[in-house]
């Protein structure tokens, strides 16, 4: 009788077992994001190369609609509540169709964001990017620019016209003009895009050689990043900086 009732308790477990299976596969999208919202937290990732594959796996899933939607739920709050260790750090724009956390499918704590418009960079911002590297041995580092950015197409003709933006406007001009600049020099069908790009290119070298930060390059514990998004695909572009 105990044989009849432990396999009779397997059978069981087994059939509950496939039916929470049968239950996540069959189910819709939506079910299917609520479900993976509440399990368990994935692990940090603690190395350039974990953190870079975590993050363009997440685009990845962005662009084919896939999404997971991991770490947003009251759990994953309350978990994160009292201390923090993101694993990414990402400067990126103001725009509102470039929100860091939607386009790598992350979860609540996963990154640092600091956005300014064209990601330009002064002191303060500068300290921004630092803070996770330096405080919380954040691995990775990403600007991230994109296409048809305003405040860079704004700053491009504020600075080919000769005339000022209004108000701490200019500001950014001022901050984007060794973008502007390089833009000029390469020359391309599409300026505008040529300086975003620069723009990306150039401020991810700055914070590579910047006095805090080029030390845990070297040392191989950080990594930064340049990249650019599309609107259009959705899809997140490597300009240089990935770690292997």
């Amino acid at each position: 009788m105990l044989g009849i009732g432990l396999a009779g308790a397997a059978a069981a477990l087994t059939g509950c077992s496939s039916t929470r299976t049968a239950s996540t596969t069959n189910a819709s999208p939506e079910a299917r994001a609520v479900q993976t919202a509440t399990a368990s937290p994935q692990a940090r990732p603690t190395t350039p190369a974990a953190a870079f594959a975590r993050l363009m796996a997440g685009n990845g899933r962005w662009v084919s609609g896939d999404l997971h939607h991991p770490d947003r739920d009251p759990n994953r709050r309350q978990l994160v509540a009292q201390t923090q260790e993101p694993f990414g750090s990402i400067l990126s724009c103001i725009d509102s169709r470039v929100p860091p956390e939607l386009l790598f499918d992350t979860g609540l704590g996963d990154l640092y964001v600091m956005r300014t418009g064209g990601e330009a960079v002064d002191p303060v911002v500068t300290g921004s990017v630092e803070y996770g590297p330096m405080t919380s041995g954040t691995p990775l580092v990403m600007v991230l620019g994109h296409q048809r950015c305003g405040a860079i197409e704004a700053a491009y003709k504020s600075l080919r016209d000769g005339k000022p933006l209004p108000g701490n406007l200019q500001a950014i001009v001022k901050a984007l003009q060794p973008a502007y600049e390089q833009a000029v020099r390469e020359g391309g069908g599409d300026p505008v895009e040529t300086m975003a790009r620069a723009q990306v290119k150039l401020t991810a070298a700055d914070l590579r050689s910047n006095q805090d930060l080029a030390p845990l390059v070297k040392k191989g514990t950080l990594a930064v990043v340049g990249a650019y998004y599309s609107l259009d695909t959705g899809k997140v572009e490597v300009l240089g900086g990935a770690p292997s």
